[in-house]
């Protein structure tokens, strides 16, 4: 079996259930050492640790919101594995945190709790920031790093009310770019990845039909193009937004990066 990412330290958040939980499947099974991390509760992420194995993934209750957690957790990266080589921002509050009956009934953005926006805000904006803050220092002095963001649809971030989690996420591609620019020449890059539709996560409020759920994606979809993103043939990639959905698996991974490449609307360096 092919271990392309063997060596490598990963940090994933929001890793025990739904895309960041296939997430941190997919990288150990390519061979890195994954340090997991979730906000509210352990169970999941203890679940996980026994399936994959406690040598190869460490679960670690923290709040990306709060720099001392990110702290916390880089340094708990480097004490049990020597290092950081990739950080994957997948934890994020959806509209459930706003409005449980967001697909029928819409909220208005004037309707908002102003604290129910901060929290949107503040897990999907500012947590990305506070990891890859607490990381990069790291990342520079090793000259290597991968960051990959996890971002939605363009038609989602404009969706009636989607508010904030829409613009949220428009926030964070918008880092993502910035943060590309800032970092080109360094060996660390930064990406954007995006499903490409409706995901079976804990977004979807529990209303929804199973006939419904059925046809969106698995949250499996993510983890090809991911393990290119931060396998050693991306290495000059950055600053480029990428939608797994378009990923063909049956094509050589370059070609199946120039498909699942979304050019026009992240710029590239």
């Amino acid at each position: 079996m092919t271990h392309p990412l063997a060596g490598q330290v990963a940090i994933v958040t929001g890793a025990g259930r739904g895309i960041g939980r296939a997430i941190a499947r997919g990288l150990v099974g390519a061979g890195a050492s994954v340090v997991a991390i979730a906000a509210r509760q352990t169970g999941e992420l203890e679940s996980l640790a026994a399936e994959l194995g406690e040598e190869h993934l460490v679960p670690v209750l923290a709040d990306v919101t709060k720099e001392e957690d990110c702290t916390r957790v880089a340094v708990a990266a480097v004490d049990r594995f020597g290092g950081i080589d990739i950080l994957v921002n997948n934890a994020g509050r959806g509209m459930r945190a706003v409005n449980e009956s967001f697909p029928v009934t819409p909220v208005r953005f004037w309707e908002i709790e102003p604290d129910d926006w901060r929290l949107v805000v503040d897990t999907n904006v500012n947590g990305p920031f506070l990891m890859a803050r607490a990381v990069v220092p790291i990342m520079l002095a090793a000259r290597h790093g991968r960051i990959v963001n996890v971002s939605v649809n363009h038609e989602t971030m404009h969706h009636a009310g989607f508010s904030p989690y829409g613009p949220s996420k428009a926030a964070l591609e918008a880092e993502s770019a910035i943060w590309a620019h800032d970092l080109a020449g360094t060996g660390v890059t930064v990406n954007v990845l995006t499903p490409g539709g409706p995901v079976r996560t804990g977004m979807i409020p529990p209303g929804v039909s199973e006939a419904v759920r059925a046809q969106m994606l698995d949250p499996t979809i993510m983890v090809p193009p991911l393990l290119w993103l931060t396998g050693p043939s991306a290495g000059d990639v950055s600053g480029r937004r990428f939608i797994a959905s378009r990923w063909r698996s049956d094509l050589p991974p370059e070609k199946a990066a120039a498909l699942a490449a979304d050019n026009g609307e992240t710029p590239g360096l």
